[in-house]
């Protein structure tokens, strides 16, 4: 017979559960020369089954859920008490076997140091109280009320899989999405060992932790796929978005007003080192191959125009100058030095020299450096001041022209243009 002696669990710690005591009585007539514990270990054994008798599955399955409590089970036998077994009831403890009276106390002392008080409902019971407990237990279980040792083991060791799954999506959740694979890979076997851990110290059962161990690393796995497809997503989002700005930035670049290598190679170095710092995860890679080409078509594409346009504002500025010195400040070397630039600009390297031969000279690389060295600095880009200064310069022209006085008196060193004279024309 088997005797369920009670459950001792410890409220308010958080530990593995520790299942019901169950003591083995056996009458040591059915011993046929074996101990009491080698008795119990065969009882429990699997009967195999290889017809798939249905019987014979709930037969092995009522014997798996019980050699769950192994850790928790004491075997015991007693004697035959007396032979004639119609008056046990009569006799009283003399007239019994010395022998089993003896063993009947040492199996009061075993079930006194096993058992712990019941407590149901914030109350502990008394033996009688226990007993009705004890009954209405079993009526519940005969009547199919209460679920099998089996189907409670697997119950609580479910609880216990979603609890560690919880443990192992909250730490999960800590990481900020997206990071490198490598990254991730590292913080999913952190979790997944805090998970393990955890399912290690509130298990339920030696033959069912196994299953329960492969159910969670099945679902951490699922769940881990999850999370490399956000962060694969997420990667992707990010480094789009990045390369997106970078794009939008080397098109600005090739716009430029005042067109500037300084300026386009330090926005081209910024790109790349924020593309760089921003972009991580799986998609880094190829977006690094889509970012080096589109740098690259960016960089030749800018250089292919920079020459030409730089040679279009030479050719406005001698213009330019050309109508400051004949009408804003009428200096008529300025007039001729710009007429001369002019000329040059359009018939002579037309004429003589071809687009290369003209940009590999090295007068035009000494054009290009000056010009880099005005339009950009570290401290001044005139690109995005240029307004402004021309609107200052054209204010300032206006108020020299209008309000400016002139010095009437004395001659000028400079060769200026004379509107004329009060001097009579002589024959």
């Amino acid at each position: 017979m088997v005797l369920i002696c009670g459950a001792n669990r410890v409220k308010g710690e958080d530990i593995a559960f520790e299942p019901a005591k169950l003591l083995w009585l056996i009458q040591r007539d059915f011993l046929q020369g074996k101990s009491v514990q080698e008795m119990v270990d065969e009882a429990l054994r699997q009967v195999p089954n290889k017809n798939g008798d249905r019987y014979i599955d709930q037969v092995n399955q009522i014997r798996d859920s019980l050699a769950i409590m192994g850790d928790n089970s004491t075997a015991f036998s007693l004697p035959q008490p007396h032979l004639q077994r119609t008056k046990l009831c009569e006799l009283k403890d003399s007239e019994l076997e010395p022998s089993y009276v003896s063993k009947r106390d040492q199996l009061k002392e075993l079930v006194s140091s096993i058992t712990r008080p019941k407590l149901v409902q914030g109350k502990l019971l008394n033996g009688k109280e226990f007993v009705s407990f004890l009954e209405q237990i079993l009526e519940a279980l005969n009547k199919g009320e209460i679920p099998s040792t089996g189907s409670l083991v697997e119950v609580f060791n479910k609880a216990i899989v979603e609890r560690c799954l919880k443990v192992y999506n909250e730490k999960m959740d800590v990481l900020g999405l997206p990071v490198d694979l490598e990254k991730l890979e590292d913080w999913h076997e952190d979790a997944r060992d805090a998970a393990r851990e955890l399912f290690d110290k509130q298990h339920f059962g030696k033959h069912h932790a196994s299953a329960s161990v492969v159910k969670l690393d099945e679902e951490i796995k699922k769940v881990f796929r999850n999370i490399m497809l956000t962060n694969e997503y997420q990667s992707s989002k990010l480094c789009e978005a990045r390369f997106s700005d970078c794009e939008d930035q080397m098109d600005h670049l090739q716009i430029l007003r005042l067109p500037s290598m300084a300026k386009f190679n330090a926005g081209f170095s910024h790109c790349n080192v924020s593309f760089e710092k921003e972009c991580v995860g799986p998609a880094k890679g190829n977006y690094e191959n889509r970012m080096n080409k589109m740098l690259t078509r960016s960089r030749a594409l800018f250089i292919k125009e920079y020459n030409n346009r730089l040679f279009n504002w030479l050719v406005t500025f001698a213009l330019v100058m050309v109508v400051v010195g004949r009408f804003v400040i009428k200096f008529f070397l300025l007039e001729i030095g710009a007429w001369v630039m002019f000329i040059f600009l359009e018939t002579y390297t037309r004429m003589f020299w071809s687009a290369e031969s003209l940009y590999y000279n090295p007068a035009w690389h000494f054009i290009v450096g000056t010009w880099e060295t005005i339009v950009y600095s570290p401290f001044l880009d005139l690109d995005r001041w240029a307004i402004q200064i021309c609107i200052f310069l054209l204010a300032f022209v206006i108020y020299w022209r209008c309000y400016g006085k002139r010095k009437r008196s004395g001659r000028s060193l400079l060769p200026l243009y004379n509107r004329g004279s009060n001097r009579p024309r002589s024959d």
